[in-house]
């Protein structure tokens, strides 16, 4: 047999552990095992029926040919309109593309605007893949820490001991995947004004959660004064509409920035599926009601698993007021150990967890937060309260 050599840049990528870990949980399962898998960020509902109407219409009417790279205009408009009516931002059509999901968009983004050792600044802890796209893209990842203490909100020192002219972009979302923070108007406005100072950072501001917040309103760092021009928008269909699988997301930004971005897609994917687009446009110009419903429950499994995780013994959990999930500090187990197996880090406790609680979490060391474990409650209220038992139960074992 042939051998062929894998590039440096693959043999250097670390690979999705949130995939990986779902991927364990399906072969455990596979094998009769019940795991109970609160390992991935994806919604447990449905798409509503209204979207996924508009997309059998579409494929009716013979809308399955390509479309411009950076979508159709119906759906820019439709996301232009959505800007600015929801977020004040004004992304007129021509600044705005449709992508195969918000990952792909930020790696246009990641892509189109670096070069070797681009220096990138990153709210952690943070989304898998910021962290791996810069890095495949040439760019050179650093962190901006934060602490659970403070809800996982750099603080105003934390961002300036980081930042300099040679920063090429700054990178967070709101709400957060893992964290659940959502940064309110008094947050963004004490950013902002750090960054005047840097005018010429990009910033990048993920809102793909927009839709699931519980206590407090959303805020688009680009309507603030003197943003829109140096801010890029990302956001898509996935989380706040359920529909993870349709791979549909989109990114409003200076022109020139989403010039580039289409130059990078064109030869990438060509563009996004056709009659996707046209649900889209359904999804952004109907009743958000079916929406509301499902950030409803997932603040009542927010509230039922804040209670529970509260009850485990070392483990220190704040309370998220958007998105659906827990990133728990849980460094308290570090060094126990249950029949020969010693836990030495959050990679080690995801394991034994999931072999011993028959419970699927991801390590926190994948988002950057080595002393925690990320916790997805896109789960029945019944199987998160069966989980968090288990979970309890197996660390109790630990000595």
């Amino acid at each position: 047999m042939p051998e062929f050599e894998i590039s440096n840049r693959t043999k250097f990528m670390t690979e999705s552990a949130t995939l990986k870990m779902a991927q364990m949980a399906r072969e455990l399962g596979s094998k009769g095992i019940d795991i109970i898998n609160l390992s991935l960020g994806e919604p447990d509902f449905d798409t509503p029926d209204h979207i996924k109407n508009a997309a059998k219409i579409a494929l009716d009417k013979g809308y399955t040919k390509y479309t411009p790279v950076s979508g159709t205009l119906e759906l820019r408009n439709a996301i232009s309109e959505k800007f600015l009516k929801e977020n004040k931002l004004n992304y007129p059509p021509n600044q705005i593309i449709v992508s195969n999901g918000a990952k792909q968009s930020f790696a246009n983004l990641c892509f189109a605007m670096l070069n070797e050792g681009d220096q990138v600044l990153i709210f952690s802890p943070y989304w898998v893949s910021y962290y791996e796209i810069v890095k495949l893209a040439g760019g050179v990842p650093i962190c901006i820490d934060s602490i659970v203490e403070n809800n996982y909100k750099p603080s105003i020192d934390e961002l300036k001991s980081k930042l300099s002219p040679s920063a090429k972009m700054l990178v967070f979302s709101s709400p957060c995947n893992p964290t659940g923070t959502v940064f309110n108007k008094k947050n963004i406005e004490d950013y902002v004004e750090v960054l005047a100072d840097f005018p010429n950072l990009l910033v990048v501001s993920d809102e793909i959660y927009e839709l699931i917040i519980f206590d407090t309103e959303h805020i688009s760092i680009g309507s603030f004064p003197g943003m829109i021009d140096r801010t890029v928008t990302i956001n898509g269909f996935s989380k706040g509409f359920s529909m993870t699988g349709w791979r549909l997301g989109y990114m409003g930004g200076p022109k020139t920035v989403i010039d580039a971005c289409t130059k990078i897609q064109g030869q990438f994917t060509s563009g996004a599926c056709s009659f996707n687009q046209y649900a889209g446009i359904t999804a952004l110009t109907s009743d958000l009601e079916p929406s509301y419903k499902m950030r409803d429950e997932f603040k009542k499994r927010r509230d039922l698993c804040h209670e529970l995780l509260q009850t485990i013994p070392g483990w220190i959990v704040n309370k998220p007021e958007g998105a659906f999930y827990f990133l728990p500090q849980v460094n308290f187990y570090f060094g126990k150990s249950f029949e020969g197996m010693v836990i030495q880090n959050s990679d080690d406790l995801a394991l034994y967890l999931l072999n011993y609680a028959h419970t699927a979490l991801v390590s926190g060391s994948a988002f950057g937060a080595p002393d925690c474990l990320r916790i997805s409650y896109s789960l029945s209220q019944e199987k998160l309260k069966l989980a968090i038992q288990r979970i309890k139960d197996a660390l109790a074992k630990l000595t």
